[in-house]
Formats: C-alpha cells, structure tokens, sequence
C-alpha cells in the first residue's frame, strides 16, 4: 500500500506539472488583459507601467518560471481585477461551490441507487419502466434548459421557491454554510436539483445494471437457497457488489460537479467559483483561470488516488500493488 501511495504520488507531480505548464502556455498565450483592464484613453506611458506592473513585459518562459517558483510557496498570482491572491479569491467562492456539489452528490445516491435497485429488480414492471424512461431524460435534457424550468415552474409559476442567490448563511467553523438555515435550504433547492439531474440517471443506470448482472450470479442463488430475507440478498450480497463501479463513478463526478458547475451556478446566481471563472474569463484575469485549471486538475488526481485506494476497501481481490513475480 505505501510503495503504491509513493508511486502514484510521484505520478501525480508529475502529471501536475506537465498540465501546468499546458495550461499556463494555452492561458497566457490568448488575448491581451491591459487591453480589458485598462482605459481605452490611458496614455501608452500609463500602459506600459500597467505592463510592467502584471509582469507582461517578460517572455513567456520567465513568466512561467516565476509562476513556479510562486507555486512552490502556494502563490499562483494575484487577480488583475481584484489584485487580490487568485487562490484567496478561489478559497472565498470555495464553500459555496462545495456545499452545492455534495447536496447534489447526496441526492444522486440517495434516489439514485433506490431508483436504480427498484428498476433492476423488478425489471418488467411499470415502476421499473418509468424509472428508466426518467433516466433517459435526464441523459438527455440539457442542464441550462432544466434550470430554466425550475425557475419557471417552482419561482415564477408557483413562487415556491427563489430562483437566485445563496439565502441566508450560518458560520460552521468560520465556513458559511447555508445548508442549516431554512432560507438557505430554499435557495439551495432548486440548483442542488438541477445539478444533480444528470447524476441520478447515471446512477440509476450503473444500479441497473450492475443489479441485474448480480441476480443472476450463483452466490445470489445461492443466498436465496438458504432462505436469506430479499432485503439481505439486496443489501449484503447485490448492493455490495455492485458498488465498485458506482463509487468509480461518483468520485470521477464528484469533481466534475465541483470543476463544471458553471452552467447551474451562473443559471441561478450561485456565488462559488463557476461564477467566479465567468467572470474571470470575460476580463481575462489569467491568474484565476489558472489557478482554477489547476485546482481542478489536483482535485481529480486526488479523486482518482482515493478510488484506487477505495476499491482495494470495497473488494480484497482488488491489489494496489505490484505481483511479486512481475
């Protein structure tokens, strides 16, 4: 396990720093931010000490070197617009992005692998038929189009809930949180629905599967051969087993929705990152892009580390490390 950990660590730095180098490249290499920033009237004498105050005036190879040596330290450079460090800004739009994502992932497993059981267990039925119909439209609804509904149905039709901004916060360790106020819990409805769309029909499709692939193996028959309660052969012997492939595929999700959740976030004025790298974009802040790109690209190499370490848990016959004989 520790000499897996090691390797994979290793991998990950460098992975990290190849990706750093593509996504610095790629983000300095577009447009001019002075020419966003700065006023149309300024004088050249005011543009080139702006210039020369971002660190432009340098080649793109000592740009990057700097960047490098500032990431070292946990500095990925200072927002254009804010003059703020990229990574505080991030840190500020942080919770609110995560505490979107992990209501979102909560109600994906929780309808979800239900739905997906129910489904695959009794196959042939009309429930069972309706709930795959559900996750045919959730594959293929697109995610801006049901968040205009939401809002058009639960906010403007039936002034049920609000259809914008975050509601009332409570501090949990010096972290807002608006997930214990029953005015966040209203604000937080509607986009937790919307985000978590795509992710149910996933789930209740990998449920699905994975359930009618696991009624039919011996150890099932089996169980049901002793006289075992179907909701113990559900429980312990199907759910078990089919549960590799779906925490896979959650986790892989799980950073999807916190990288991707710019469509929801801007849909219904969601104060989290999604909105901060719109904004970030349209002035060409090129330290928040980076900072988010990489943020990002840690996140999934984390995510990707804890579902190896995650199916050696869930199955023994999983090894994370190497044969001795190879």
């Amino acid at each position: 396990m520790t000499a897996f950990v090691i390797r994979r660590l290793i991998q990950s730095l460098l992975v990290l720093l190849a990706m750093s180098l593509l996504v610095f490249v790629g983000v300095y290499a577009i447009g001019n931010p002075v020419d966003i920033l700065i006023h149309p009237e300024a004088t050249q004498a005011e543009r080139a000490a702006t210039i020369a105050a971002f660190g432009l005036d340098k080649p793109l190879w000592v740009q990057y070197g700097l960047f490098l040596k500032g990431a070292l330290v946990g500095d990925l450079g200072r927002s254009f617009a804010y003059s703020t460090p990229a990574l505080t800004l991030i840190a500020q739009r942080l919770p609110a992005t995560l505490e979107l994502a992990v209501v979102a992932m909560l109600v994906s497993v929780l309808l979800g692998i239900p739905l997906g059981l129910w489904a695959g267990l009794r196959r042939d039925g009309v429930a069972g038929r309706a709930i795959m119909g559900f996750s045919i439209l959730g594959f293929s609804l697109p995610t801006f189009w049901v968040g205009l509904m939401l809002i058009m149905l639960f906010s403007v039709q039936l002034g049920w809930l609000p259809s914008s901004g975050r509601g009332q916060t409570v501090a949990v360790w010096g972290v807002p949180l608006s997930v214990f106020t029953l005015d966040g819990l209203r604000h937080l409805v509607l986009p937790a629905l919307n985000l978590s769309l795509f992710n149910i029909a996933l789930v209740i499709r990998l449920t699905h599967s994975g359930t009618q692939e696991a009624v039919l193996q011996d150890y099932v028959r089996f169980a049901r051969a002793k006289g075992l309660a179907n909701r113990r052969i559900v429980g312990v012997h199907v759910l078990k087993n089919i549960l590799i492939p779906i925490v896979t595929v959650l986790a892989l999700q799980f950073g999807a929705l916190i990288a991707f959740a710019i469509v929801t976030e801007s849909i219904f004025a969601w104060p989290g990152i999604g909105k901060l790298i719109i904004d970030s974009i349209r002035v060409l802040d090129r330290p928040v892009v980076v900072a988010y790109l990489l943020m990002t690209v840690a996140l999934f190499i984390v995510l990707n580390l804890v579902v190896d370490i995650a199916y050696s848990l869930l199955d023994p016959r999983v090894r994370l490390s190497e044969p001795r004989g190879a």
